[in-house]
């Protein structure tokens, strides 16, 4: 039977690389035979998942089987589904979401991992620009063993599993896999007596406060990066960061799109037609008075300029515009419907 390459990964024929490789890692993860063993229906399935990422992650390779289909790929194109000699490192950072920063699969020079954060804050303090203090947890090298796992002074043995290799190999005729030790993490060694303070994992928790600014126009969703101040990475790996998410709450008056700001303003009837002056208070606090024309319709947008938030990383401000709605009474005294007339008649 032809095989549908994008049905096996279960995306869309227009799909991006980067939606192609997102769900490549996550069956690769589900599928791996590692989490599934002895389960032949499985590894075939890791097998054609295998063979339809190496066709849909090459450029070249998808555009011919897009002409013609699993048939124009024979003679090389194809991927071999009868032998796989797959190498697991491109699929590192799935498999330690799974298992933990502590499990066999941590590399000594990997980098550690992001610490994610959310914040929130006002329109006006997005208006203005504020700080925060954020509370975190986050690895740490141990100090008893510097991150190594090992006993001070207890020393290191060859690892039974692979032999000091800092590899394994599984698999048979059809299907071989190479895949760091998951018994040293590709060390070769380990320790002779597991640290007392980590029990071995080379890291401990350690809790922190960092202040972080938020500068004056940041926008909803936006990710500030603190470099260097994620989870600790091996012994030789650098820290990831600290990525906090800036979500601005709804405002009660303002609606916002990008620097512009955006209200309504109730006038009446008779300063709608004369043109008259509103007292009004921008985002900031500050009083301005909104001069309305004559004839002024109602649903009419007047811009003042300079009234809006502040672009990213400029001086220069968006506009607030105010969108008229015009008050009609429902009620009017005798001497008010008596000139009432008066006018109409005039009109």
């Amino acid at each position: 039977m032809r095989k549908d390459y994008y049905e096996i990964l279960g995306v869309s024929r227009n799909a991006t690389q980067e939606e192609i490789k997102k769900a490549y890692r996550r069956l690769a993860l589900k599928y791996h035979p590692d989490r599934n063993q002895q389960d032949r229906e499985a590894e075939e399935k890791f097998k054609e998942i295998v063979e339809a990422y190496s066709v849909l992650s090459d450029p070249e390779k998808r555009r011919i089987y897009d002409l013609y289909g699993e048939e124009g790929l024979k003679g090389g194109a194809r991927a071999s589904a009868d032998f796989f000699e797959f190498n697991l490192d491109d699929l590192f950072s799935s498999f330690e979401d799974f298992f933990g920063p502590f499990g066999g699969f941590s590399r000594q020079k990997r980098r550690g991992s992001h610490v994610e954060k959310t914040v929130w804050i006002s329109l006006e303090e997005a208006a203005t620009g504020t700080a925060r203090e954020v509370e975190l947890e986050r690895t740490t090298l141990c100090p008893r063993c510097k991150g190594t796992g090992a006993e001070p002074e207890a020393g290191w043995k060859k690892c039974p599993l692979c032999h000091g290799a800092g590899r394994v190999i599984e698999g048979g005729f059809f299907f071989r896999i190479e895949k760091t030790c998951p018994r040293c993490g590709g060390r070769g060694y380990i320790p002779a007596a597991v640290c007392r303070r980590c029990g071995g994992k080379g890291f401990v928790i350690e809790k922190k406060t960092i202040k972080i600014n938020i500068p004056a126009g940041v926008e909803d969703g936006t990710i500030l990066v603190a470099s260097g101040e994620g989870n600790a990475g091996g012994t030789t790996g650098a820290r990831g960061d600290l990525r906090i998410t800036v979500r601005v709450k709804e405002h009660p008056y303002f609606h916002r799109q990008g620097a512009d700001l955006f209200t309504e303003a109730k006038v009446d009837y008779i300063s709608a037609i004369l043109g008259g002056e509103l007292e009004m208070k921008d985002i900031y606090g500050q009083n301005f008075i909104l001069k309305i024309p004559p004839g002024t319709q109602p649903g009419a947008k007047i811009k003042v300029p300079g009234k809006g938030l502040p672009h990213l990383g400029r001086e220069k401000r968006g506009d607030l515009f105010v969108k008229i709605k015009v008050e009609i009474p429902t009620r009017v005294s005798g001497k008010e419907k008596e000139l009432l007339e008066k006018i109409r008649k005039l009109r």
